[in-house]
C-alpha cells in the first residue's frame, strides 16, 4: 500500500515516515498542497495524511480537490490543531478521521490500518510468516500452526515490532518507541524483562522462533533451527 504524507516540519515528517515505513508501508512525502496535488496526479495512493497548516494553506479547503483526483483515497489529518471547532472543520471539510500531534505510535498506526479497511483500496498486506508463527499486520492477529495465539496487550505489540522486522536486528530504540510509545519512561530492564516473557511464551507455544539479543545493537527475531 502506497501512502503520501503531506507535512512541512522535517522532523515531524520524518517521523511520520520512519513509522510508517517500519510497519511496511511505502510512503511518499510532500511539504505542500501543490506538492501532494501533483503527486496525486501521478499515484494511485491509498490513503493522504495531511497536515493542517501548510506553507501554501488550511490543508482542510482543498480535501475537495484531493477527492476529485482521487475518489476513493482515504484522509487523515495529523495536526497541532487540537482544539475542537478545529478537529470538527476538518471532519466537516472531507476528512475521514483526524489525529492531534503529538500523536501515540501505536494509536496512530491502529488508525491508519483501521483507515485503508475502511477504504478497501488497494491490496491487502499477506500476513507475515516465520518458523510456525504467522501475524496478519491488518488483522492484528497472530497464529501458531493456524491457531490462534494469545498474548498480553505489551508482549502482543513486542511480537508485532519483531514480525515487522523479522529476519533484521530491531534497535533497543525503535522497541521501546514501539512498545511505550515515542515519550517513554521506563525502567532500563523493562524492554529485557518483556522480550524474556514473550520468548517463554514463544516457546511454550512450539512456534519454531527464536529472539536472539545482539549485543551493542538490539534484539533479532529469526526462525529457530531444527
Amino acid at each position: 500500500m502506497r501512502l503520501l504524507v503531506v507535512e512541512d516540519e522535517p522532523d515531524m515528517a520524518l517521523l511520520i515516515g520512519r513509522r510508517l515505513d517500519r510497519a511496511g508501508f511505502s510512503c511518499d512525502k510532500a511539504t505542500s498542497i501543490g506538492e501532494a496535488l501533483e503527486a496525486l496526479r501521478q499515484f494511485p495512493y491509498d490513503l493522504v495524511l495531511l497536515d493542517r497548516r501548510l506553507p501554501d494553506g488550511d490543508s482542510a479547503a482543498h480535501i475537495g480537490e484531493i477527492r476529485a483526483l482521487r475518489p476513493r483515497i482515504g484522509v487523515m489529518m495529523v495536526s497541532a490543531l487540537d482544539a475542537n471547532r478545529d478537529k470538527v472543520a476538518g471532519l466537516d471539510a472531507g476528512a475521514d478521521d483526524y489525529l492531534t500531534k503529538p500523536f501515540d505510535g501505536p494509536e496512530f498506526l491502529a488508525r491508519v490500518r483501521a483507515r485503508l479497511r475502511q477504504g478497501g483500496g488497494g491490496a491487502p498486506l499477506p500476513p507475515i510468516a516465520l518458523g510456525s508463527l504467522s501475524f496478519d499486520l491488518m488483522a492484528r492477529q497472530a497464529l501458531v500452526g493456524g491457531r490462534p495465539f494469545h498474548l498480553h496487550k505489551r508482549e502482543f505489540v513486542l511480537l508485532e515490532a519483531f514480525m515487522r522486522r523479522a529476519d533484521r536486528v530491531a534497535s533497543r530504540t525503535d522497541l521501546l518507541e514501539d512498545v511505550y510509545g515515542v515519550n517513554h519512561a521506563v525502567s532500563p530492564g523493562a524492554l529485557d524483562t518483556l522480550v524474556s516473557r514473550l520468548r517463554k511464551h514463544l516457546a511454550e507455544a512450539n512456534a519454531g522462533v527464536e529472539i536472539n539479543l545482539v549485543r551493542g545493537r538490539g534484539y533479532i527475531l529469526t526462525e529457530a533451527e531444527a
